[in-house]
């Protein structure tokens, strides 16, 4: 940790104060540093932002972004939300200031040994249940990055012999590698109290799940996405280890092209040489030729072959860690998911409500129906991502009773809907609403004792919610709300 004196007079710009900029700002501030944070939200949207920094000397620009903030800065932390086309992102760059966020920090600065886990799905429920099997085996372990609560505010509680889980988003490893801004030199005394850095960092143990297409609106291409991805990899050295996909194209495309030596894979498909795979019904870990059963298929609790896969992926990572096999079984055959995906809420009147609010994707979408063999009464909308649905929308026709639909990209869902070819034999019924509040209450008009109501959107939640977690908690508390007689 920092000491104050190393940070007295340090000038600090954070730009957006979602989780990572607030926790950024605290500690920073916490430090000594002269820090200004600024967000495109007024002061009323903020309550609980600022209700965390109160007392501490910050000095706020809300409600819009002056260049001129950037005229006595030695450094730039922003927040993985904000976009890079923002225009006082732009001229930080152009001004070739080092520009930094909250989760690069704590990679520096943190003592314990790092797995880090992206990918396009999977990440949160693989980050869970990897920091589950290794914290059964009896390690100290911490879970975070893109879930929970940031961990930079946790530093001074980590020890070296822990270890630290990350789910890490392609927004949080586009500015997690490679030099810090455009300049040639960093003032000494910065360096010195770990706020700048030259070298590009990996984790110690990374893996990809997968790729598919995600954040379009954000990324340019699919190219430049998978590019972002392939960041965790990139400055792994000959005692670190990859963890992939080998039921991906793309991430086996990256495990085939890295330098790292050590390579693992998790398959459903096929057995791998190294990691772990599906084999029949049994979940199996190979290291070094040899086999362990991890358990049975039928002993997870967790729903789904794309959870197969996840399970299969934190059993790899774990073992990577040191877990033996015991820890890891016994975490995989007791874990039963995280808040917000698949999640069953409720059972009134015969009727099963699960909530997936997590699902931001239409792939996610198409997992969720696929892990229940019975058709559903769906409701999906939210903010599209430029992503494609046709997919989604063929599996719909076919195991879908009631598409409800609501939020910005109810049209385009509809719209996908229609044109799909799979619409002149499907049985699906077609709703439009404008909430999720509309929604549950049409959904419960609907449902019939043994219907299963699942909300998996597709979509993000930006279009009425700060994030996925409000809108599955409002649709919690709209399902706990129902009459049960």
């Amino acid at each position: 940790m920092a000491a104050s004196s190393e940070l007295a007079g340090v000038g600090v710009l954070v730009i957006g104060l979602a989780r990572e900029g607030t926790a950024v700002a605290r500690y920073l501030a916490q430090r000594g540093a002269s820090v200004v944070a600024t967000d495109l939200k007024p002061a009323s949207e903020l309550g609980a932002a600022l209700a965390a920094l109160a007392g501490l000397p910050i000095t706020y620009v809300l409600g819009e972004h002056p260049q001129q903030l950037l005229d006595a800065v030695d450094v730039v932390f922003v927040s993985p939300g904000v976009p890079s086309d923002n225009p006082l992102l732009v001229a930080t760059r152009q001004r070739a200031l080092p520009l930094s966020s909250e989760t690069r920090l704590f990679t520096r600065l943190c003592p314990a040994p790092i797995v880090g886990i992206t990918g396009s799905s999977g990440k949160t429920t693989t980050t869970a249940l990897t920091g589950e099997m290794i914290r059964t085996s009896g390690r100290r372990t911490w879970v975070g990055g893109n879930i929970g609560k940031p961990l930079l505010m946790e530093l001074g509680r980590i020890a070296a012999t822990d270890v630290v889980v990350m789910e890490l988003s392609s927004f949080q490893l586009e500015l997690l590698s490679g030099t810090l801004g455009h300049g040639e030199s960093y003032p000494a005394h910065l360096a010195r109290a770990g706020l700048l850095d030259r070298a590009g960092w990996s984790p110690h143990i990374a893996a990809v799940l997968n790729i598919t297409p995600n954040h379009l609106d954000r990324h340019p291409s699919m190219d430049a996405y998978i590019a972002v991805k392939a960041l965790i990899l990139s400055h792994q050295g000959v005692d670190d280890t990859s963890v992939l996909g080998w039921d991906n194209p793309w991430t086996r495309r990256l495990g085939l092209e890295t330098k790292c030596p050590h390579v693992q894979w998790f398959s459903i498909f096929e057995e791998v040489e190294e990691g772990a795979f599906l084999s029949q019904d049994r979940l199996t870990l190979r290291l070094s030729g040899h086999d362990q059963i991890i358990c049975r298929r039928g002993d997870l609790r967790l729903l789904g072959d794309h959870n197969v896969a996840n399970v299969l992926a934190a059993s790899t990572l774990a073992a990577a860690a040191g877990a033996p096999i015991q820890a890891i079984a016994d975490a995989a055959t007791t874990f039963r998911g995280v808040e917000h995906r698949l999640e069953l809420v409720r059972e009134c009147k015969g009727v099963r409500w699960y909530n997936d609010s997590i699902a931001t994707t239409p792939e996610r979408t198409i997992a969720a129906l696929r892990a229940f063999d019975a058709q559903v009464i769906l409701l999906a909308g939210g903010r599209d991502k430029h992503l494609p649905w046709a997919d989604m929308a063929a599996l719909a026709w076919a195991r879908v009773k009631h598409l409800i639909l609501f939020g910005e990209a109810a049209a385009l869902i509809e719209r996908e809907m229609l044109r799909s070819p799979s619409s002149s034999h499907g049985a699906c019924r077609l709703h439009r609403c404008q909430s999720l509040e509309q929604a549950v209450d049409l959904a419960a008009t609907l449902a019939m004792a043994g219907d299963l109501v699942l909300l998996s959107p597709g979509g993000t939640s930006f279009d009425a919610y700060p994030d996925f977690a409000a809108r599955g908690e409002h649709f919690r508390q709209l399902v706990k709300s129902l009459e049960q007689a």
